[in-house]
């Protein structure tokens, strides 16, 4: 492109959005969507958008370390590889093991599994999408005979109905949440979230089935013999393209409308209406994600809802058919080159001695995995246990992600030797590598990704690599050639990688196996370059087109028939008891991203919720003593947690949601996994991370406090410590159970820490009502603020944090103590539409003052919700909460 302009692609959810970005000389970037790529069409939500915020060195990683010291790239290659090759020698290839991310291009993730399934003869390598959409692969082989989603994007705007089950599209894939919400205002497209939670996403549904945890098998299974009843089955597609349907017919019918009501927790007529809405409706889709996949059941839930689909021939036309819609930017990039550790490249089999073959043959390898490896859990318990003496772990934080976090931690850090490749240096994971090695990020690399319906599209580097790092491939390769396997890994360049990946696709293919794009495998390294987005299959000597699978049958089972599977109800593997009488349920916020590496940098993403929170029905609040805005225990006999409340009745009665991102670097307390057991799925190894047994109770603290300062406060050591990027510094919320010998010294320390000593350090103490307020000036600057109240701490905290490094006047800077705005300054409270910067407090004013009396004119007003949409179900509950009834 021109002016200094680079396509590539969103390295966040599995939506895959094209981006266009410009770099800027400040080493920041300026991003757009890409109008042409048909993901999104120019859309972006508020974490794509904000990308450009990101790409500061700040934390980098950008040399290779050996024991915490400096090391070059040789030492620390040659150090790798030796103790590889060592450990394999003495201990076999199953004593070593790779922990690969959804974060990884196909290019990297294609090379570590021809090194670890070729040359070490191990199958030891799986990928955090063992935790995101491991069910979703295996509900797919048993119905289908291979990992294939039948239908695209489009689908979602052609549906007459469109049933999202487990699944916040509007948070979690926003800019497919866009475009069915567009569906719906200019085609009238019926909506239904099943979902225990009240989620941002049910603003644009018909219907909302608040489910009970777990039940979604039972729902489905109802359907399924309800479809049968009332003879909406599609006799001629079941029988020509189908088998084994009176056995999950029979499975499906064991429990009555009834019974299903009392396992699902909903009404009778609730679900009769869904039955009738799904079975007289054609053209129907249903989307499904971690609610589903996250589930000791969840391969059995995703064959379920496949079965409904089954059974009324909607599968593969155009507006009908189930669709995963993965939580990485390139899972189904995984998943294609084997990523998981029961499977082989490009879509074949461990298990499939002909597979073997080919894949052995095409590699020129001395060997072949002859059996899966281990599964994400069970991998860290070999590590836990010395079966794995040497793991190398790339772009992830399983000290963060992985359930039984803490358990995890003590395995990595007993762990013999351990590799940890990452951008960042300093994360929970990195801290017990005896070998770190820097990786290109995002801006910096270039390779593919296959984004949730099968397209694939290029990122392309756009900014130079800094320091000494380097793609995640050519690390591999690099220790693949000091192992002695350097003819089979003596790449130059990602092209030659996805041509020789694309290659293997079409060996022995002959329309045997879905994924097939050897019609790109012998693009020259300029068409790689130029590569448009495009969805497999793309065979050799066919043109490029949109495809749908299924729609007559040629499933990928022996005799090319799909199976129902029978789905037995079974729900959650562990149940509350009256020491643990809560549920937990884990998952994604709007604006951040996994374990926060990349989003944590950004102000604006920051500003919706700067600290973790734990949401809670009011019934449940009242009950365990929890106010709201105060800090909340959470535990089991894993350990305990610390988050902010908020108790709301869009979360279930009987469950708590707390957001999965926080690590130890952010927050002290608040690694939500440490509480969630390694209960996991029989078929797929997805753990259950939905559905932990817990207590709440009220966090003990007599001192609340908030600090504005230019470094993140040492203050780890506090009962609770939370910090959030700020303009210009940090936010940081601390909680104390004992007071200081002397709060003018805590505050010097924290908030002054590193400023010239000539500050000024204004101070307001009243030591009765417990309330110690400090401001500290350099000059007519802002460098610090730190607020301290015994019990609640009130004080305009988004408004204190723009103050940082603004000039104060001596005549504001009582007020600024005072903690809230004055005069004509205004507070424009917590930041709810995070696109275009538009606080809570000017959303009110929108209403109050400018008589916006419905989300679009709200929106016309100051803006707020006309980005990505993400924000409107809140702005829709401001308007209720000022009365102003939400036009029709």
């Amino acid at each position: 492109m021109s002016g200094g302009a680079t396509r590539t692609t969103c390295p966040y959810c599995g939506v895959g959005c094209g981006i266009v970005a410009r770099p800027l000389p400040d080493g920041t970037a300026e991003i757009a969507g890409d109008p042409e790529h048909p993901a999104n069409f120019g859309r972006l939500c508020s974490k794509g958008a904000a990308l450009g915020e990101t790409l500061s060195l700040e934390g980098r990683l950008l040399h290779p370390h050996i024991h915490s010291a400096l090391a070059s790239w040789d030492k620390a290659l040659d150090l790798v590889a030796r103790k590889f090759s060592d450990t394999i020698a003495e201990h076999g290839p199953d004593s070593v093991a790779f922990y690969l991310s959804g974060q990884l291009l196909t290019e990297d993730y294609y090379v570590a599994n021809k090194l670890m399934k070729g040359f070490i003869g191990s199958a030891n390598i799986d990928t955090n999408s063992r935790l995101c959409m491991a069910s979703s692969v295996a509900g797919h082989k048993r119905a289908f005979g291979t990992d294939t989603v039948p239908g695209t994007y489009e689908d979602l705007e052609l549906a007459e109905l469109v049933v999202l089950v487990g699944s916040n599209l509007a948070w979690c894939h926003p800019v497919l949440y866009q475009r069915l919400a567009t569906a719906r205002e200019t085609r009238g497209t019926k909506v239904v979230v099943i979902d225990p939670r009240e989620t941002a996403t049910c603003e644009i549904a018909d219907l909302h089935l608040a489910i009970a945890p777990g039940a979604d098998v039972a729902l489905f299974n109802g359907l399924l013999a309800h479809l049968v009843a009332s003879g909406r089955l599609d006799q001629t597609y079941v029988a020509q393209h189908t088998r084994d349907l009176p056995a999950a017919l029979s499975a499906a019918s064991s429990m009555d409308l009834s019974e299903i009501a009392v396992a699902t927790a909903l009404s009778t007529s609730v679900i009769a209406d869904f039955y009738e809405l799904f079975a007289g409706t054609e053209r129907v889709v249903t989307v499904y994600s971690q609610g589903v996949n996250q589930s000791s059941a969840g391969t059995d839930k995703v064959n379920a809802i496949l079965n409904c689909h089954l059974a009324t021939g909607r599968i593969g036309r155009s507006g009908m058919g189930p669709f995963s819609v993965t939580g990485q930017p390139n899972a189904m990039g995984g998943r294609e080159v084997g990523g998981l550790a029961n499977m082989l490249t490009a879509h074949m089999e461990l298990d499939n001695a002909e597979h073997r073959r080919i894949v052995r043959a095409f590699w020129n390898a001395p060997t072949i995995a002859a059996k899966p490896g281990l599964k994400a859990v069970d991998l860290f318990r070999a590590v836990e246990d010395g079966r794995i003496k040497a793991l190398w772990i790339m772009a992830t934080n399983p000290v963060v992600s992985l359930p039984e976090a803490d358990r995890v931690r003590a395995a990595i850090a007993a762990c013999p030797f351990v590799i940890v490749s990452d951008v960042n240096h300093h994360t929970d994971t990195t801290a017990l590598a005896h070998v770190l090695l820097p990786a290109a990020a995002w801006g910096e690399k270039d390779g593919t990704i296959t984004n949730s319906e099968r397209r694939i599209s290029r990122q392309r580097a756009f900014l130079p690599s800094p320091g000494e790092a380097r793609p995640d491939w050519w690390q591999m390769a690099e220790v693949a050639k000091r192992m002695g396997f350097g003819a089979a890994f003596s790449y130059t360049h990602p092209a030659e990688i996805f041509a020789e990946y694309a290659r293997l696709t079409g060996i022995e293919n002959d329309g045997t196996r879905d994924l097939d794009i050897s019609g790109a495998a012998e693009l020259s390294r300029g068409a790689y370059d130029a590569l448009v987005p495009f969805q497999w299959p793309r065979r050799t000597g066919s043109e490029p087109k949109e495809t749908r699978f299924f729609a007559n049958g040629a499933f990928y089972t022996p005799d090319r028939r799909a199976r129902f599977v029978p789905t037995p109800f079974r729900g959650l593997a562990q149940r509350r008891t009256a020491e643990m009488p809560l549920t937990l349920n884990t998952g994604r916020i709007r604006d951040q991203w996994h374990t926060m590496t990349r989003t944590a940098k950004s102000v604006r993403l920051m500003a919706h919720a700067p600290e973790p929170f734990v949401e809670i029905h009011p019934v449940d609040a009242a009950a365990f003593g929890i106010a709201d805005g105060a800090l909340a225990e959470i535990e089991n006999l894993s350990g305990a947690i610390v988050c902010r409340a908020v108790v709301t009745d869009r979360q279930s009665a009987g469950s708590l949601f707390v957001p999965m991102h926080w690590t130890s670097e952010l927050a002290n307390r608040a690694r939500v996994d440490t509480l969630v057991a390694a209960v996991t799925d029989p078929i797929s190894g997805q753990p259950e991370l939905k559905g932990t047994p817990v207590a709440i109770k009220p966090f003990e603290a007599a001192w609340q406090a908030y600090a504005v300062t230019r470094r993140v406060p040492d203050a780890r050591g506090s009962a609770y410590f939370a910090t959030a990027a700020a303009s210009h510094g940090f936010r940081t919320e601390i909680a104390l159970r004992d007071e200081p010998e002397s709060w003018d010294e805590l505050a010097r320390q924290w908030i002054a820490d590193g400023e010239d000593k000539s500050i000024e350090l204004l101070a307001y103490h009243d030591g009765t009502a417990g309330q110690y307020r400090f401001a500290a000036f350099s000059g007519d600057r802002l460098v610090g603020a730190l607020f301290v109240a015994r019990g609640t701490l009130a004080c305009a905290r988004t408004w204190i944090a723009a103050q940082l490094l603004q000039s104060v006047p001596p005549s504001a800077r009582l007020r600024l103590l005072a903690g809230r705005p004055g005069g004509e300054a205004k507070d424009r409270g917590p930041i709810v539409c995070a696109c275009l910067d538009v606080g809570r407090n000017e959303i009110i004013e929108a209403i109050t003052e400018h008589g916006a009396a419905t989300v679009a004119a709200v929106g016309a007003c100051v803006k707020a919700g006309t980005n990505c949409g993400s924000c409107r179900a809140e702005i829709k509950r401001i308007l209720d909460a000022a009365r102003i009834p939400e036009a029709v």
